[in-house]
């Protein structure tokens, strides 16, 4: 679903949230400190940062703000890792660019709550998620047009949209879509999907959403 770096000077501690991303459908690099991960990103941004905020040489403080001191990795979202006694590390984090913190120990629950929460936010904040000559999706106005007429989309329906285009080919599993477009509140089965995919397919066209068996769906780019 998202590009995460793991950025922590501890492995026990790397391997922890590794596994938890990878088993949320998450692609994922680690990282020891902050020079390796700042090298990285001129190869590849990532779409989350996990920073931890004691790290030996340069801390996660130093990491974040040499990230967003460059326009072009403002849409990076940066999750500081803090020990439960570090006040002044979160306050100076978040003060620094960051967009959220989690105390350490860390709870696997927790940290995916969070996680979906950031991606979610990063998600409807923007507005650029698809343009091409047949379909237009627009997510800060709720809009969708289809060879330049306006398609009305019940909320849920949207959302499902515009979760599926936000990773054209990849394939989101059913789990994850029930997750990210109903959230955990709210108990819903699988055939509910079935049936706003149904709908989808029938207001913006068969081509644009495929069934992958026993895993989920995705958006044909």
């Amino acid at each position: 679903m998202a590009y995460i770096f793991v950025v922590d000077d501890e492995e026990d501690i790397r391997e922890l949230l590794k596994y938890n991303l990878v088993q949320d459908g998450h692609r994922v690099a680690t990282f020891e400190n902050g020079s390796l991960c700042l090298a990285a990103i001129q190869k590849e941004k990532p779409d989350l940062m996990l920073l931890d905020v004691m790290m030996p040489s340069m801390d996660g403080i130093e990491v974040c703000e040499a990230i967003k001191n460059n326009p072009e990795n403002e849409d990076i979202l940066i999750c500081f890792l803090t020990a439960r006694s570090e006040d002044y590390s979160q306050i100076a984090g978040l003060e620094a660019g960051g967009d959220d913190y989690i105390a350490k120990p860390i709870k696997p629950k927790v940290l995916m709550s969070r996680i979906h929460a950031l991606l979610r936010r990063k998600m409807k904040a923007d507005a650029k998620d698809l343009i091409s000559q047949e379909l237009k999706i627009n997510r800060e106005k709720y809009l969708v047009e289809k060879d330049g007429e306006e398609i009305q989309l019940p909320r849920k329906e949207f959302e499902l949209l515009a979760l599926l285009v936000s990773r054209p080919d990849f394939v989101f599993k059913r789990e994850v879509i029930l997750e990210q477009v109903w959230g955990t509140d709210i108990v819903v089965g699988d055939r509910t999907i079935d049936v706003h995919i149904r709908k989808l397919r029938e207001k913006i066209g068969e081509q644009y959403i495929s069934t992958v068996k026993g895993i989920g769906y995705k958006f044909n780019r």
